[in-house]
């Protein structure tokens, strides 16, 4: 596929303001698309609706988020007149095109899906028995089908290129066998099939928590967020996990496991050498350097700190801006959701004439019926 014949299709969940992990995993890699014009049509969501799935007894929580989302798309670079951003909820023709794809999957298939065991785990809606993973009655019906409502997001818009993380690669594989399904149920290519788009580098497709423990991740506390100051950043790189061995600066250093070292292949470039530390000429030479011996661990950090801070910066400074009008930001948001829903809309027509539920608009069966009544 020539590459500006591409639609791209992204989301998140207002669960919270967006850390570095959704930065490098996939926000950074948007702005880059956008800047290039590669692409049709680019389409950018906040997905409030898969965040009621299991926050419904607190949607303030999600309510009061989505500006946090809006405000870190912007500032971090996207462009309300070169992509469409809009809230799923805003967008009925998501939940009608879930029930349709409801029919497409099975109970079974679900619960192989190793993203849904992972999060539906994570939340303690499962328990181990054996070498089984059983679901407990709690989980709720709209987690599960947490792939069936993304296939619908996805294809709505007839996407080709879903720019995200590695952990979502399930999904849309997932969303590929609906699409498939669809197609050859129904008959046609009425439905586009998905392709994934990693990061380029490895360290962005699951960055670590500061904590090195675990994916960054707003639940666990372990989250550099793209909002907060240059001096609360400072404080979480300074107590950031590094080598539990690396005890005196002359004992050699591990790098991999390393959580510093983890953010500097996602950040570092050669020119911040030039800049910030001239002893060495690019990550390959400081990393041979550690694992020699007599570098210390906070010298690496303050290095990693000048790095992050010439990255978000600029984010910082456009948020404020932002910040200023904030019905303005809401008015950007209703825009991009108008547009998106004309999207859908259309899709979802060219859906229920497939699937021959276009009564009211499928002239043909109506004259078919009136002469059948007639005779």
């Amino acid at each position: 596929m020539n590459k500006r014949d591409r639609i791209i299709l992204t989301g998140d969940r207002p669960t919270g303001p967006l850390h570095i992990g959704h930065y490098v995993g996939s926000l950074r890699n948007r702005v880059l698309l956008q800047n290039e014009g590669a692409y049709k049509r680019m389409f950018v969501f906040i997905a409030d609706a898969q965040a009621l799935t299991d926050n419904f007894e607190n949607p303030e929580k999600v309510r009061q988020n989505i500006i946090e989302v809006a405000l870190d798309y912007f500032s971090a670079g996207l462009d309300p007149d070169k992509v469409t951003i809009y809230i799923q909820s805003q967008i009925p023709e998501l939940a009608e095109l879930t029930f349709y794809y409801m029919n497409l999957v099975t109970v079974a298939r679900l619960q192989r899906n190793p993203t849904v065991k992972a999060e539906i785990a994570m939340r303690g809606f499962s328990k181990e028995e054996g070498d089984e993973q059983t679901f407990g009655s709690g989980l709720p019906v709209g987690f599960f089908t947490y792939p069936i409502s993304q296939a619908a997001d996805i294809t709505a818009f007839k996407a080709t290129t879903v720019p995200t993380g590695a952990d979502q690669k399930p999904m849309i594989e997932q969303a590929v066998e609906i699409v498939r399904a669809f197609n050859r149920i129904y008959g046609g290519n009425v439905l586009v099939e998905p392709e994934i788009l990693l990061p380029d580098k490895a360290a962005c497709m699951r960055l670590p928590g500061i904590d090195g423990k675990s994916k960054m991740s707003k639940s666990l506390g372990n989250c550099i967020y793209l909002s907060e100051s240059a001096d609360t950043m400072r404080k979480k790189v300074m107590s950031m996990y590094t080598d539990p061995l690396h005890i005196n600066i002359s004992d050699p250093g591990h790098v991999e496991g390393n959580a510093v070292f983890t953010y500097l292949d996602a950040f570092c470039r050669t020119e911040h050498f030039g800049r910030y530390w001239p002893d060495f000429l690019n990550l390959d030479e400081l990393k041979a350097g550690y694992e020699r011996g007599g570098i210390g661990d906070v010298k690496v950090k303050k290095f990693l700190e000048k790095i992050l801070n010439e990255e978000l910066e600029p984010i910082r400074a456009r948020r404020k801006e932002y910040e200023k009008d904030i019905p303005a930001v809401y008015d950007l948001l209703k825009k991009g959701s108008v547009a998106a829903r004309e999207v859908a809309a259309a899709t979802l027509d060219d859906v229920k004439k497939a699937m021959k539920i276009d009564y009211f608009e499928d002239r043909e069966l109506i004259e078919e019926q009136a002469r059948r009544f007639s005779e």
